[in-house]
């Protein structure tokens, strides 16, 4: 018989918890196989670690993972993903922005299509920001214009991946993981599902704008090279420019219709704008080796404190 995983991240989500276990469950019951919802507790700090132990102690189809401390979003999915021994698993939040009535009709579409991923498609956003539209909007965009891989626009974390990308998948040694940018990358059959994206039911985004920010760096620098070539690209330009200055105040003292000592405004402007793009240069590399710099050391992508029902 089949069997199904829900994983869902968590992070400080106490006050969405019963009513995401509740609609979960119910969309669950509804569907001809083996279920069960896996939790990973991402070292909330209010009463989600209690909540979760008490959904696992009444139902043996609750499994439960708390984090030592809090690792971050992707490293949460990560870590359901590999301890996930189904047939097919369902990546959701657990604020209920991804509504678990579709559950369903994801798998339903997997399996009519015969689809190894069901990746949801945001069609709109209930009460987002308009910032917030514009920024996911332009981010998409532009990862697929840098990167090597074709990105699905307007995709989030929601989606259905069977057995097959799912052994793939634990095969990826990175930490710093872009795991929808990594889904695409493995390939096989990939189908887009529609849908509204809801209201969260309770608490506050978990990506502010600077973890927004963080999670968009890295997944440009773990899928695209094209930073390096633009600050190449720049290096050259600056190179030209130089070069035609130099040529220019040369005719200009042979010629004399320059006079260089009197180029106090360009000579502060050309160094400023070589200072600009050697720092540049010098900011995008470094950030390349930091990323290095990471992944040799090879420190875990998360640290377990306890497993439920396992």
């Amino acid at each position: 018989m089949e069997k199904l995983s829900v994983i869902i991240p968590c992070f400080n989500e106490e006050a969405a918890l019963g009513e995401c276990y509740s609609r979960t469950r119910t969309a669950l019951n509804a569907l001809d196989c083996a279920t069960e919802i896996i939790f990973v507790n991402d070292g909330s700090t209010d009463s989600t670690r209690a909540i979760l132990d008490e959904l696992a102690a009444k139902d043996n189809n609750v499994k439960v993972i708390h984090f030592s401390r809090n690792f971050g979003h992707q490293p949460a999915v990560s870590c359901g993903i590999k301890n996930c021994d189904a047939d097919w698993a369902i990546v959701m939040d657990a604020d209920m922005q991804d509504p678990p009535e579709l559950i369903p009709d994801i798998l339903n579409l997997a399996r009519t299509e015969h689809a190894n991923s069901i990746y949801c498609v945001r069609t709109s956003r209930e009460e987002e920001s308009r910032f917030k539209l514009l920024t996911a909007n332009w981010f998409y965009r532009t990862m697929n214009r840098m990167s090597e891989v074709e990105f699905p626009l307007d995709t989030g974390d929601f989606r259905l991946i069977d057995r097959k990308i799912m052994n793939e998948f634990k095969r990826l040694k990175e930490n710093g993981k872009y795991i929808r940018g990594l889904i695409s990358w493995i390939g096989f059959k990939q189908v887009p599902f529609y849908y509204v994206r809801k209201a969260r039911v309770a608490g506050t985004t978990k990506y502010p704008l600077r973890k927004m920010m963080k999670f968009a760096t890295n997944a440009l620098l773990y899928f695209s090279k094209k930073p390096l070539q633009i600050v190449m690209g720049l290096g050259f330009f600056a190179i030209i420019i130089g070069l035609i200055l130099a040529i220019w105040v040369i005719l200009g003292k042979i010629y004399g219709f320059s006079n260089a000592e009197l180029g106090w405004t360009s000579t502060i402007t050309v160094t400023v704008f070589f200072g600009g793009v050697q720092l540049l240069t010098i900011g995008v590399v470094g950030q390349y080796i930091g990323v290095l710099f990471d992944e040799i050391k090879d420190r875990p992508e998360y640290i377990i404190d306890e497993k439920r029902n396992f």
